[in-house]
């Protein structure tokens, strides 16, 4: 697939990685980004003024606003599931509702965009980015649930992509290590930029790939799966 003229929807468009992806996709050429997002006066300037973009609201967690959403972007080729939220508490101590909305937005929330916007997507032949983790495939202290629903979204992943496969609709998913956003803000660890995970991201849509793995972190995490389980983080943690 190329870029350049795909009419692409964007989940959680305006900062960190949902906005450089609206900035990546207009880069190569793309005629339209629709660029969801919860409170539509949170969209900057630049994106405002730019005559492809067009801004629509959305909440992930909220079925009717999902399906109003894909009726008003029926010509999208391509869904990029960015949305995401994150909660840094025990799996035993934490709270069972701030893990149930997790859930609701990093894997409900791709599903149910993914299931209302596959009409289009099957007649344009187009694909579907899942934006994932490297720790999809560990689970470190203090942000177990976050790992859990990164780990059933790259399920979800797979089993769209079998099931979508057959009309021609590409499902990528996209993992990477710490990235400098808000997700990361106020932890001393290397990050790579939100710019470098898009690049990566569309050189694999142009190119077929199923799966891109942006950094050295994601490309460790997904070969530690072959020992023990949780070996990645144990290793990390020397």
């Amino acid at each position: 697939m190329r870029v350049s003229g795909q009419t692409v929807f964007v989940t959680g468009a305006n900062r960190g990685i949902g906005r450089a992806f609206v900035s990546g996709f207009l880069a190569r050429g793309a005629d339209r980004v629709y660029a969801g997002v919860r409170d539509p006066l949170s969209v900057d300037a630049e994106l405002s003024r730019d005559p492809r973009v067009e801004v629509v609201r959305l909440d992930v967690t909220d079925r009717g606003g999902i399906t109003a959403a894909a009726d008003a972007a029926g010509d999208t080729t391509v869904l990029v599931n960015n949305a995401g939220a994150v909660v840094f508490e025990s799996l035993l101590t934490g709270s069972p509702e701030s893990a149930r909305r997790l859930f609701d937005t990093n894997v409900f929330g791709p599903w149910e965009l993914t299931r209302a916007f596959a009409p289009g997507l099957r007649a344009s032949h187009g694909a579907v980015i899942n934006v994932l983790s490297a720790i999809a495939w560990f689970s470190p202290p203090q942000n177990g649930a976050y790992a859990a629903t990164k780990s059933a979204a790259w399920s979800l992943t797979n089993g769209l992509r079998s099931e979508l496969a057959p009309s021609g609709v590409s499902v990528q998913g996209l993992h990477f290590g710490a990235v400098d956003t808000d997700f990361s803000a106020g932890v001393d660890i290397p990050k790579i930029a939100p710019e470098d995970v898009v690049r990566a991201s569309l050189d694999g849509l142009e190119a077929g790939a199923d799966e891109v793995l942006v950094d050295a972190e994601s490309r460790a995490a997904k070969a530690a799966l072959t020992g023990e389980p949780n070996g990645y983080l144990r290793a990390m943690q020397g």
